[in-house]
Formats: C-alpha cells, sequence, structure tokens
C-alpha cells in the first residue's frame, strides 16, 4: 500500500478490525511516518444489472448513492442513517447471489427503504424512478404516502 502523503511503498499496519462488510486497517507510513485508514473489500462476482432497454452494465455502488442522496437532499436525515440504507440495500442485491439484477429491482429496494425513512425522499425518488408524466401521478402517489401514514 502506498502512502497517500509521500507515496513511498513502505507502510505497516498497526490495526486492524471489521467493519460492515470490510476490513478496517489502520497504517503508517515508515517513511515520513503519517497515520492513513484503509478498508478492504472482499471482492465478488461482478454484478451486472440489466436496465429498461436489456443493456447490461456493471453494478455501481456511486450510482446508488447518486440517486438516494439526490432524493434525501435538504431533508433532515443523517449522513450514517443514509449510508446503512445503502449498504442495506447493497446487501440485499449481493444476496441474492444471482449474476444479473434488473434495474427495477433495485429501484423497487430503494423505494421501499426511503418509504421508511421519509415521506419527502420517498416521493423525490418515485417521481423519477417511476417517470410521472404529469401532475397527477404525482398527486395520486402523495395521496398514498398520505394514507398510509393514517
Amino acid at each position: 500500500m502506498k502512502c497517500p502523503f509521500c507515496s513511498a511503498a513502505d507502510t505497516k499496519v498497526i490495526d486492524s478490525r471489521p467493519a460492515e462488510n470490510s476490513i478496517r486497517r489502520r497504517r503508517q507510513c515508515e517513511v515520513c511516518g503519517k497515520r492513513f485508514t484503509t478498508y478492504e473489500k472482499v471482492e465478488t462476482i461482478p454484478l451486472m444489472v440489466v436496465k429498461k432497454d436489456d443493456r447490461r452494465e456493471p453494478y455501481d455502488r456511486s450510482k446508488l448513492e447518486e440517486g438516494i442522496l439526490r432524493s434525501c437532499h435538504k431533508r433532515p436525515i443523517p449522513v450514517s442513517e443514509i449510508n446503512g440504507m445503502i449498504d442495506e440495500i447493497e446487501n440485499e442485491i449481493m444476496g441474492r447471489e444471482e449474476k444479473e439484477v434488473p434495474s427495477s429491482a433495485i429501484g423497487e429496494l430503494v423505494m421501499e427503504h426511503l418509504q421508511n425513512l421519509d415521506d419527502v425522499a420517498y416521493v423525490r425518488f418515485a417521481s423519477v424512478y417511476k417517470e410521472f408524466k404529469d401532475v397527477d401521478t404525482f398527486l395520486r402517489e402523495i395521496e398514498k404516502v398520505a394514507k398510509r401514514k393514517n
């Protein structure tokens, strides 16, 4: 592991701890003495996402994060909760042990989790995911959320 500060190749592991789905390693550079943290994840079989138009592309966690963060923008939701939800969704996807997962299945998982987290974030995500064509569709979804609250 190269030091991110001086690019030296000599680093030693000071501490290792299990983290969720990874191993956290505290390292120290043998040359400059600075410390840094790395996370190691187990590499699994590459997962392919089947898009609506039948294209296939490799699963990309950052796309999942981007969509969820966009729907949670300016909402009073702690980042730790959002990251925990992303981890849960990813675990569910990977737990299927399938080589291909439809994007619709990922979208449904996200909606299910957002529904339990924040109504506004849920409606924001649903409006993009379900491709609301007009205001009536948007209002129907909001009515569903309102009925669920009562």
